[in-house]
């Protein structure tokens, strides 16, 4: 008979994890092979070491350490003044909270505005200060350009996670925060820039605000690459949310796409769970796209 054990934290005790197959830690193998059998992957922000503890203890696979901090945490109208020292922070606190909970998370660190767009070389130290604070997996945006980063990334041993569609930190030049791909010449962009990214190397590809079916047939051609969707239907291999967007705080007005987890949720890791469980049976999201 075994017992459940408890996981002592800087601020207080952690409940144990529920009963969940494979508790072990998470790898970009495992994580690869989840998506080639179809099993949805699931991903949430997290900013400091107990959410990310409790998101991990609740089964989510993958901790990103987003540069969505810039809205959510530290009152900013975008993420394009959010810094590398704030984002390596941040990483470092998420990173200890998992290690001290005895966690299995992925850890995913935003690569900031201004961090990786004048050089490769600019973006290898950049990449090296996240991987040091404990991320194992950076994510950069855009696509074109950024190809031969990830390239120069992956063939030095760092995992890369690549983002298309509605990219946060060029939203000015987007013109606002709306639905990417929905004409033919757009959509024929992003596919071919989703391919190029494959073939650079980056494992992940998250996909905002992407048109469903686009999204679909994305993730149908890219056996190599795990989509992460969000606002773009459940044909992706995998969801991530902003966890104060699915826990129903915000500063600003939620996504029309995001589900408030904490209505029917007696606590965080309550609603964290009934997360993970929505998006493993294919009950979040559904395929209808709205405009922000």
């Amino acid at each position: 008979m075994t017992h459940a054990t408890t996981h002592a934290t800087p601020y207080g005790t952690l409940p144990p994890a529920s009963p969940m197959p494979n508790r072990k830690p998470m790898s970009l193998p495992r994580l690869l092979d989840m998506r080639a059998r179809g099993e949805k992957i699931t991903m949430l922000t997290a900013y400091d070491a107990t959410f990310a503890a409790v998101a991990d203890a609740a089964g989510v696979e993958c901790i990103l350490v987003g540069d969505s901090l810039g809205m959510v945490c530290q009152g900013l109208l975008t993420t394009v003044g959010v810094s590398l020292e704030s984002m390596r922070y941040h990483t470092e606190m998420v990173a200890r909270g998992i290690r001290r909970a005895q966690g299995t998370a992925w850890i995913v660190g935003d690569l900031p505005f201004g961090s990786y767009q004048e050089s490769r070389e600019q973006a290898i130290r950049s990449a090296s200060v996240l991987m040091q604070a404990g991320a194992h997996m950076v994510k950069l945006e855009g696509g074109g350009w950024t190809t031969e980063t990830v390239r120069f990334l992956v063939e030095r041993g760092i995992p890369v996670c690549a983002h298309l569609g509605l990219t946060p930190q060029t939203v000015h030049s987007l013109g606002g925060y709306r639905v990417q791909g929905k004409s033919q010449a757009s959509a024929d962009v992003l596919k071919r820039q989703a391919h190029e990214l494959q073939g650079a190397g980056a494992s992940m590809l998250v996909l905002e605000m992407v048109p469903a079916p686009l999204s679909a047939e994305l993730t149908h051609e890219l056996q190599h690459c795990a989509t992460i969707g969000i606002g773009a239907g459940n044909g992706t291999a995998g969801q991530v949310l902003v966890m104060h967007d699915m826990l129903g705080l915000n500063l600003g007005k939620n996504p029309k796409f995001v589900r408030n987890f904490m209505e029917d949720a007696t606590s965080i890791r309550a609603a964290f769970e009934a997360y993970v469980t929505a998006v493993k049976n294919g009950r979040f999201p559904d395929n209808t796209l709205h405009a922000w």
